[in-house]
């Protein structure tokens, strides 16, 4: 699993994309959706093997949203539940930065709240590219969505 590289679409038409960098990190892009244009470097992460080629994926962001996310390389099927606390739901836009710059900033927001109720998104999603990029690869995931190439992820398919 680390090493891989992929990006997926939710049912509900979220687009996300995930790298893992090595066996308990990940870095993630939001490409559309309630936080789109949010990203993620070093994120920790619990991986578990669950099946020939299937991945469960799970963690806890300083936002207090939780994430689990199941990967089934061989069907190119994800499936993805997301908790996200109230205050999320209620004001996403204060998430969408490069985390790693406002971390303080989000368990501040966390913090004060409020939590509950927590929102569950529960959705598959089709994943529609996958590569090997080898572990902890700063560059696979470095910029915001909104500065990609426009054909992106099409264009990967050209450096591959």
């Amino acid at each position: 699993m680390a090493g891989k590289h992929l990006v997926y679409t939710y049912d509900n038409g979220w687009d996300y994309e995930l790298y893992v960098k090595n066996s308990n990190t990940i870095d993630y892009r939001i490409h559309s959706g309630m936080v789109g244009n949010r990203w993620v470097k070093d994120q920790f992460v619990y991986i578990s093997r669950i099946g020939e080629n299937i991945y469960k994926i799970t963690w806890a962001e300083p936002t207090g949203t939780n994430v689990c996310l199941t990967v089934n390389f061989d069907d190119n099927l994800l499936h993805g539940t997301i908790y996200f606390p109230r205050w999320v739901m209620c004001n996403p836009e204060k998430t969408i930065c490069f985390q790693n710059n406002h971390i303080h900033e989000m368990e501040t927001y966390r913090d004060i709240g409020p939590i509950y109720p927590i929102e569950i998104i529960d959705e598959f999603a089709t994943i529609t590219f996958v590569q090997e990029c080898g572990i902890n690869n700063e560059n696979i995931i470095c910029c915001a969505a909104s500065e990609l190439p426009e054909n992106f992820p099409e264009c990967l398919k050209q450096i591959q």
